[in-house]
């Protein structure tokens, strides 16, 4: 499959399901742009842009509805995604995605204000997502080949949070996902 048609198919998920919320006063899809508008002006290369993009596509794939981490459920939305997008994405691409659970957790371990100026959605997920790491959890994230990738998405992710932004569209971030689609294994 050409990857513009691989990119035409995950754009055409989020034109179905990105409407939805997650808990916070954002949709899907405002939420993804933003990420990867906040990305792209940042000077990110393109391989964080198109993760950024695409690190929650995992809750468009799911059908627990909204408001999961209310009913007390983790979803696991980032391996949803990920093992998903790997059929069709490189590792610099999918690996981020996969690790900005971590990510999180890890900053909640490492700076108090980080944890304390999570949203209020944020910290519920968070208490289902295993809480702030282990010493001995952060150490071994720190060595991940990803680490620094995966916390650049997850900061970003924690900014894609604001109602009404105007963002960039999903056609100007086609440029960033193409070099990194590989064809289905």
């Amino acid at each position: 499959m050409p990857a513009q048609e691989i990119i035409d198919e995950l754009f055409q998920l989020f034109l179905e399901r990105g409407h939805r919320h997650y808990g916070e006063q954002v949709t899907e899809t405002q939420h993804a742009l933003q990420c990867a508008t906040f990305a792209r002006q940042a000077g990110e290369p393109a391989h964080l842009v198109a993760a950024c993009l695409l690190h929650d596509y995992g809750h468009l794939l799911h059908n627990f509805g909204e408001q999961i981490a209310d009913q007390g459920v983790d979803a696991r939305h980032e391996n949803i995604g990920a093992n998903y997008l790997a059929r069709y994405f490189a590792e610099d691409v999918v690996e981020p995605i996969r690790l900005h659970v971590r990510a999180k957790r890890y900053l909640c371990w490492k700076e108090r204000a980080y944890l304390d100026d999570l949203s209020e959605a944020s910290l519920k997920s968070l208490s289902l997502q295993g809480g702030p790491m282990s010493d001995e959890e952060a150490r071994a994230f720190e060595a991940h080949p990803h680490f620094a990738s995966a916390v650049s998405l997850r900061r970003y992710d924690d900014m894609g949070k604001v109602p009404d932004m105007a963002t960039l569209s999903f056609e100007d971030f086609r440029s960033a996902l193409e070099p990194f689609v590989r064809q289905p294994s």
